[in-house]
């Protein structure tokens, strides 16, 4: 079974004031991620999928027609966790492997938010590296890359949640505000050297 406190802000909730308020954190984190924990937790008891860690519970319910919900929210705590690491703001200048795969760092910037703004409705936004090779992609509703295995290595949560309180109607400001100030590139390069 998992708990939100296994999964606890890598951040202050006054760090990310004022691109990112307080309460959008505290919703975002407690009551947004708490739920998918909450959800899951009673969707896997008693089932195959109880004793599994989350990465093998999304692979093995991805396709699993009788474990769509259980894919969704476990997909969702994934992404939710993998965003929260994704945020900071002392490291902000895009790095140079980053920022030389797309032809430079405005080049980067303009083909992220690009697909960002291509999103419909609720989503992700993703920089994958697979093969020595960097991918900006889009994910609908709760699918995430590593159920099709591809590498996250940064992302981008689009729904509403994750900015409404902050920025209103104005997602493309919330994307611009994220590039321009709220990536932790450390934890985007350190997930280059994962496996």
């Amino acid at each position: 079974m998992f708990n939100l406190n296994d999964f606890p802000l890598p951040f202050r909730e006054t760090d990310l004031v004022p691109i990112m308020s307080v309460e959008t954190v505290r919703l975002h984190h407690d009551k947004h991620l708490g739920a998918y924990i909450a959800n899951l937790n009673k969707l896997i008891a008693d089932t195959k999928y109880a004793d599994m860690d989350l990465r093998e519970i999304i692979v093995n319910s991805v396709n699993d027609s009788n474990a769509q919900k259980i894919f969704n929210n476990a997909a969702q705590v994934f992404n939710h966790e993998f965003f929260f690491n994704c945020l900071g703001r002392g490291n902000t200048a895009i790095p140079d492997i980053i920022a030389d795969a797309f032809g430079g760092m405005a080049e980067f910037k303009e083909k992220f938010k690009s697909v960002a703004n291509d999103v419909f409705g609720s989503g992700w936004v993703w920089l994958t590296y697979d093969n020595d090779k960097f991918e900006i992609i889009s994910t609908k509703n709760a699918d995430t890359p590593i159920a099709h295995g591809k590498k996250p290595v940064l992302t981008l949560d689009l729904w509403e949640h994750a900015y409404y309180i902050d920025y209103q109607n104005r997602r493309a400001d919330f994307i611009d505000a994220f590039l321009e100030s709220l990536i932790d590139w450390k934890f985007v390069i350190d997930n280059l050297n994962m496996d």
